[in-house]
């Protein structure tokens, strides 16, 4: 049996913890084998990087923090991060996992000159995502639920974009053979997105009233955890 590590980068709002639990636990809901040997790395509490084996395979999730803060849990796994890379640990990185793979590898990750991304969008496939082995199977567009300031404003050497959109060049790239970083949640659902508009919306100006009339299901969205469970789980 394979072992999946959760890396947990950061906690959700505590309104929506209390209702929906965390971020680890909707990548737990959204993968078909629910029995499977999981462990929670809470690195923000300073909780040990474990030495891993080629049978084990991680994911990351999103997070509060900004990734240019350079707080000290997340340095420690920038360095944690390229010995998976060189191990060839297969990794799925979301979010704010997927902006600390950039810049672990020499990618430039920061502040989006458009300002935050938030809800449901239209995200699209680069013609290399047709030869993934991860991105094959999704549609060549699709719905993904969305919540981010900063972004990957530079990939790093050698890495192939997958998607984009309108407002992000960078929703999706792999890094050698078993490497993924995805901007968008495949993990959220509605209920979520509409959550952390609710939340945003007390400290930024948004228009809360087009933003939740955009929000939909992501099934195709979804399918990217759904492929790595399957590909390498």
């Amino acid at each position: 049996m394979k072992n999946l590590y959760i890396v947990k980068c950061g906690s959700t709002f505590d309104s929506i913890k209390d209702e929906f639990r965390d971020f680890e636990d909707w990548i737990i809901d959204k993968l078909e084998d629910k029995n499977r040997d999981i462990y929670v790395l809470d690195v923000q509490n300073d909780e040990d990087l474990p030495i891993l084996e080629k049978s084990d395979v991680v994911i990351f999730t999103g997070s509060h923090s900004m990734v240019t803060d350079e707080e000290s849990w997340s340095l420690k796994l920038e360095n944690w991060l390229l010995n998976l890379i060189e191990d060839e640990i297969p990794l799925l990185c979301i979010c704010y996992g997927h902006q600390l793979l950039a810049k672990s590898l020499g990618g430039v990750s920061g502040y989006h000159e458009n300002g935050i991304e938030i809800g449901t969008v239209d995200v699209f496939l680069e013609e290399n995502a047709k030869n993934d082995e991860l991105f094959s199977k999704l549609e060549n567009s699709f719905k993904a639920h969305t919540i981010h300031s900063q972004t990957v404003l530079e990939l790093p050497k050698g890495a192939v974009r997958l998607a984009f959109n309108n407002h992000d060049k960078n929703h999706a790239f792999r890094v050698g053979s078993c490497a993924w970083g995805v901007q968008f949640h495949p993990e959220f659902d509605e209920n979520i997105m509409d959550l952390y508009i609710d939340e945003v919306s007390k400290k930024k100006d948004l228009n809360i009233k087009e933003l939740k009339e955009n929000i939909s299901k992501t099934p195709v969205s979804t399918l990217v955890l759904k492929e790595f469970e399957r590909l390498f789980l």
